[in-house]
């Protein structure tokens, strides 16, 4: 996430807050009116999200290099775009409209494919010669098309792996991060100190209403297969899913319980200030992303900071290593008259390795290459390696594409609130009410 600003928090939303609307345009990746324009006389529009000032240096930066190699291709660019303004100008087209988009909403991407709002990238990269399978890391390649139709492309990522207080283990005697869960559940019980009916210090937050400990985060180190051949949701077939939910119910249980711990956690710092539980020592380890290492270095903890993959399931152990992945996405607008000079933009943008490099230190987020990823210009802190390890490993996974966007993951959260909760006592029969909702909801979407 660049520079954790709060703006940042759009690229985990679980559903867009504007449906896009079905374009008459089909997803071809060269319609007639938008793929016959001379790439050396443009001038293109591109609309994107970032808007802290450090954001938006980085992008122009990025640009500025864009035009020096295509000297006759100029980029007005747009900054703070939301999604609800770049679902807008999508529909309506005009020479003012977006030919390039830039979306921190990976989980629609769904949307924008089978909508037909940007168009598919397949022909672009087998005009330039470029293979997606062998240039972007596994989980970037996957949440970045939809039913074969890749409409969109990675532009930087996100990973997510585990931090933890050095100096709390060694008071507690762990000499190193847990590798699996188990060892994990035994950590995360050393390393609570109790206060009454509260906390001197909390292992781990376990709850789902804690910081960045969603359901998916933790389900992808079960590896789980959210939909069937048919595009049915899996969530009642896969037992991957009900081991995540049983081991993250085991965890509120034996930390305190859910009441006690939803009490503790609702006196403590939010996510993004500099009073976050971690950073103040309040919690001992925290699932998260690699954007907190800047912002914990920068709370000047009273503690030194260790960074390490998640842990995986025992029967899983030779998997050590992987995580969650997600990040920013860019795209062509279908109603673009520009397509080839604006393929030329993100073709740059998301494949020139000394450009995806360049941009990946200004903002200080995964390189979305797997060439970025081993780049030795890349510069960063040590422990940032840890997750530049995570986007290249092939076990890493992060969750499909969906007509209906990030729905389907907010019904399976819901479930997680209500088991955590003990308003759920029925796992299995939680897992298939749930699933019958998210066929249903996705059949109402198309």
């Amino acid at each position: 996430m660049p520079d954790a600003t709060p703006e940042v928090i759009r690229k985990t939303a679980l559903a867009l807050t504007a449906s896009l609307a079905l374009l008459t345009t089909a997803c071809t990746g060269q319609p007639s009116s938008g793929a016959n324009d001379d790439a050396s006389k443009d001038t293109i529009n591109f609309w994107h999200a970032w808007s802290a000032p450090s954001e938006t240096k980085a992008v122009d930066a990025l640009i500025a290099g864009f035009e020096k190699a295509h000297p006759h291709i100029h980029v007005d660019v747009v900054a703070g775009m939301t999604d609800d303004k770049l679902n807008q100008a999508l529909r309506t087209g005009g020479s003012k409209a977006p030919d390039v988009i830039s979306s921190f909403t990976t989980n629609d991407v769904g949307k924008f494919c089978s909508s037909g709002a940007l168009v598919d990238l397949n022909p672009f990269f087998e005009k330039s010669g470029i293979a997606p399978e062998t240039t972007f890391p596994k989980a970037m390649n996957e949440y970045t098309q939809f039913e074969g139709d890749r409409c969109t492309v990675p532009l930087l990522g996100d990973a997510y792996g585990l931090y933890y207080n050095k100096t709390a283990f060694e008071k507690a005697g762990i000499t190193g991060p847990p590798r699996t869960w188990s060892e994990f559940e035994a950590d995360a019980k050393k390393l609570t100190i109790a206060d009454g009916d509260g906390y001197k210090q909390l292992g781990f937050m376990p709850d789902y209403h804690g910081w960045e400990s969603t359901t998916e985060h933790y389900f992808a180190q079960f590896s789980p297969t959210y939909f069937d051949k048919d595009g049915k949701s899996n969530l009642a077939g896969d037992p991957a899913f009900a081991a995540g939910f049983t081991l993250q119910k085991k965890l509120v249980d034996e930390l305190g319980g859910f009441r006690r711990l939803e009490k503790y956690r609702s006196k403590l710092g939010d996510e993004w200030g500099p009073k976050h539980p971690f950073h103040t020592g309040q919690v001992a380890m925290q699932l998260d992303g690699e954007w907190r290492l800047g912002m914990a270095l920068e709370a000047e903890p009273p503690f030194e900071i260790g960074v390490a993959p998640l842990p995986v399931p025992d029967d899983r152990a030779d998997q050590y290593g992987k995580g969650y992945i997600t990040g920013t996405i860019a795209g062509i607008a279908a109603t673009s008259t520009k397509q080839n000079a604006a393929w030329e933009l993100v073709k740059y943008m998301t494949t020139d390795t000394d450009a995806v490099v360049g941009f990946a230190n200004d903002i200080h987020n995964v390189p979305s290459t797997l060439a970025a990823l081993k780049s030795p210009k890349l510069t960063y802190d040590p422990r940032f390696k840890t997750f530049l390890d995570i986007a290249a490993n092939p076990h890493s996974t992060t969750t499909p594409a969906s007509v209906n966007g990030g729905v389907y993951l907010a019904t399976i959260q819901q479930l997680g609130y209500d088991y955590e909760s003990g308003k759920v006592k029925n796992l299995k029969a939680g897992l298939e009410r749930t699933a019958r909702q998210i066929d249903t909801d996705i059949a109402q979407a198309k």
